[in-house]
């Protein structure tokens, strides 16, 4: 592989925004949009070393890396499709409402996370970003949860292609990454590791502890289930009790992670109580990480995120910033021109800095295990279930 010439790479194309599904829709673009003019507003693409670059749309070549060809010729053919053949499918629904020009958008969003990992898995930059894409609930053969195709997956189905023998994936929307899951559920290749919701209590009911992979790849699907009302340093003491080991016993050539932002507290489709600071410090973590067991290769995605306005732009502009070797500080004012913007699109006021005022600290596992803890228990749960596989120990203190 030849020497990192970039930081950060970030494939983007205005198109990418085409991945519409209408007015009203929880998944709206507008997010897309705001976080990357945050982002250029604060300076994070001011630098040599940070490039932009041109967004290939994905071929049938690509996407059948995960999807099966007949899904893969229906979505193409979705404008002539019935709407009973949508449903069977999983769009046309309201979840998955067919929109004008959805097979090209959805490939779109895909081909920019391929173009991500091959920038970071050629070494020509050694992290890579795409916000629009993250859209980890898509199976092989029907769309899911606002996803049409699972770019994620297929990004990683790339890297093993390519050669690469150990991907791990590393999931904090605050939905179960079940679509990556799923993909390589019987491949010890791919570790997937998803912090999420307690699936008693949110879509798309997956991803319990036990679920820990198929035969002859178990111990490499890993499930933390977090009960509602989890926040900052809860979630991040849940963290740090599981991935770092893992990804140190794992030892990635490539660290890929997704970074849906709806654990926030202001979310109005879940019910964990993340801060912006809670989430940033959670991308300090992953960006260390990658550095330490992936040899710095970080391929990072979007994902969910439905407070458009307060959240979505603020957590995605430190991940970038983050990416790119020059962090944020958390007091960082956010600019005029942008709030402006901002407020033009969508009639809000935005919060005007880059902090939710919140200094997280959580309680290192090493101090010890709470059975009265509902997280503390999660833990517990998750790490006797996939511990053993790994030849970890088991010890709570």
């Amino acid at each position: 592989m030849e020497q990192a010439k970039a930081s950060l790479t970030v494939p983007w194309d205005d198109r990418l925004l085409d991945y519409d599904f209408g007015p009203g829709h929880p998944l709206a673009p507008v997010r897309v949009d705001l976080a990357m003019r945050l982002a250029r507003h604060l300076g994070v693409f001011d630098h040599d070393d940070v490039a932009t670059v041109p967004v290939p749309t994905a071929d049938d070549v690509l996407l059948r890396l995960v999807h099966h060809a007949a899904y893969v010729d229906v979505v193409r053919a979705s404008a002539e499709t019935g709407h009973a053949e949508r449903v069977r499918y999983g769009f046309g629904t309201e979840d998955n409402p067919y929109f004008g020009g959805m097979y090209e958008a959805a490939a779109r969003v895909v081909g920019a996370s391929v173009e991500a990992a091959r920038r970071v898995w050629t070494g020509a930059s050694a992290h890579a970003v795409n916000l629009a894409g993250g859209l980890h609930h898509a199976m092989p053969s029907h769309a899911s949860g606002f996803c049409v195709f699972n770019d994620p997956a297929v990004a990683i189905a790339w890297l093993l292609a390519e050669g690469a023998r150990r991907v791990a994936y590393v999931d904090v929307d605050v939905h179960h990454g079940d679509g990556v899951q799923a993909a390589f559920w019987d491949d010890p290749r791919v570790l997937t590791i998803s912090l999420h919701e307690s699936p008693r209590t949110l879509f798309p009911g997956t991803g319990l502890p036990e679920d820990v992979g198929g035969g002859g790849a178990e111990g490499y699907a890993v499930n933390v289930a977090l009960p509602a009302g989890t926040g900052d340093e809860a979630w991040l003491r849940a963290f740090d009790a599981v991935v770092p080991q893992l990804l140190a016993a794992f030892a990635p050539e490539v660290l890929v992670t997704q970074h849906g932002c709806d654990t926030h507290v202001l979310d109005p489709l879940a019910h964990l109580r993340l801060t912006v600071d809670g989430q940033r410090n959670a991308i300090e973590r992953l960006h260390r990480l990658a550095h330490e067991h992936a040899s710095g290769r970080w391929l990072a995605l979007g994902g969910g995120g439905y407070e458009l306005v307060d959240v979505v732009p603020r957590t995605w502009t430190h991940l970038l910033a983050e990416a790119s070797e020059r962090p944020l500080a958390p007091a960082t004012p956010v600019p005029g021109e942008w709030l402006a913007y901002a407020r033009a699109r969508t009639g809000r006021d935005p919060i005007a800095t880059m902090t939710d005022g919140h200094d997280p600290k959580p309680r290192s596992w090493d101090s010890g295990y709470d059975p009265a803890d509902p997280v503390d228990r999660a833990v517990i749960a998750t790490r006797r279930a996939v511990f053993p596989w790994h030849g970890l120990d088991l010890s709570v203190y």
